[in-house]
């Protein structure tokens, strides 16, 4: 069975941009035993149809703008996700679920999930998250990998972990891995 995990958003609007880092965050923490396929998804909506149409299980990483408790986290059939029309708030997430309808009338789908979290800001222009969300990634990428663990997927901790705080940096910067690794030679 492959499976893809993709995280989604827009990292210059705060929250926006925690799919991404969860993405990044699990690709860089652990190790995979199946036929996993991690995607930085960002903004790209319609580009990443062509996964709903080869993969077998897609998980998407994302915010949740409904009315709930910042931080609250969800895990939502695609079904699920298309009768709420109040997640459609931001451009991405209108691409996303219009995505998800129109794939559903296509002859093959993957079995579609999103692990949500509700955002704090998702306007201001901000790189990183807001403390709250910081507060609760490990709670966000442990569903991620709890939904992942029903879905036979196997895997494995790194025994070095990279931090959310090293994942924000090195994303945001990836000049800076390579001025680290000229200066240490």
């Amino acid at each position: 069975m492959t499976t893809a995990i993709v995280g989604v958003g827009t990292i210059i609007f705060q929250d926006e941009g925690v799919g991404v880092y969860a993405q990044k965050y699990i690709e860089q923490n652990y190790t995979f035993e199946s036929d996993v396929t991690l995607v930085d998804g960002g903004v790209l909506g319609f580009g990443l149809m062509r996964y709903y149409q080869d993969y077998d299980r897609v998980l998407i990483l994302d915010t949740l703008t409904i009315d709930d408790e910042v931080g609250a986290i969800y895990n939502l059939p695609s079904e699920e996700l298309l009768g709420l029309g109040s997640y459609k708030q931001t451009a991405h997430e209108v691409e996303v679920a219009e995505m998800l309808e129109i794939c559903s009338l296509l002859e093959k789908m993957a079995q579609v999930s999103i692990i949500g979290i509700v955002p704090k800001d998702i306007q201001s222009v901000n790189v990183g998250l807001s403390d709250e969300l910081k507060a609760k990634f490990h709670d966000f990428i442990e569903a991620t990998m709890t939904e992942l663990s029903h879905s036979n997927v196997s895997f494995c901790k790194n025994q070095h972990e990279v931090t959310l705080e090293e994942v924000i940096a090195r994303y945001n910067n990836p000049q800076s891995q390579c001025k680290e690794y000229h200066r240490d030679r």
